[in-house]
């Protein structure tokens, strides 16, 4: 199957390097010199990387026959696309490819529905699941243990324990309005009822 592993972005300096928006787990696999990828308009390519290094933090790469800056600006916004076996696994037990994550179904520990994986995100920080609910809106689920307590491939599911806040602060936002207007009308009743008898003997 095929997969983006990479956004390519504005070229670096003037001998035809680009920066790219990583979208793999695996770059120094997937993105390593010798790499030859399909593109995204297919029209672009394929490329095959030439070079690649760190510069502050960013991934540049260098494809074979980009040899200067208005070749590399040409490239931009092209989608890299790698050929991924669908059976292939990371070497460590509890990391997944994107491919396998996505469209799981998300449910917390005691079993409520929460949505479908649409995307994973790669931030630095950390990497998130974009999870459609079922009435069309998203949430963001940091994919970290404390919160992500078992992925079962075979179920297709993804199971949280989600912090508050995380997925319910909407309706935690929504209980606590209508507690505050239940308040309030309970109190304007009051005042009336107080004030009823004072009315009547006039």
């Amino acid at each position: 199957m095929q997969l983006v592993v990479a956004r390519i972005g504005r070229a670096h300096g003037i001998k035809g390097e680009v920066t790219v928006e990583v979208r793999t787990d695996e770059p120094e696999k997937r993105l390593g010199p010798g790499a030859v990828l399909a593109t995204e308009p297919s029209s672009v390519g394929p490329l095959t990387i030439e070079t690649g290094r760190v510069h502050s933090g960013r991934l540049l790469l260098r494809f074979a026959g980009v040899r200067d800056r208005g070749g590399a600006e040409a490239l931009r916004n092209t989608l890299l696309i790698a050929d991924v076996d669908p059976e292939e696994r990371p070497e460590e037990p509890d990391e997944y490819y994107d491919h396998q994550l996505i469209d799981l179904d998300v449910v917390t520990v005691d079993g409520t529905e929460i949505g479908r994986i649409t995307e994973v995100s790669h931030l630095p920080s950390q990497d998130l699941f974009v999870v459609e609910r079922p009435d069309g809106d998203e949430v963001l689920v940091p994919f970290v243990e404390e919160i992500v307590v078992e992925i079962d491939l075979d179920e297709q599911r993804a199971v949280i324990d989600p912090p508050p806040g995380l997925i319910d602060d909407r309706a935690e936002v929504a209980s606590a309005r209508d507690a505050e207007a239940e308040a309030e009308q309970t109190a304007a009743s009051a005042d009336g009822d107080d004030s009823a008898p004072e009315d009547a003997g006039r």
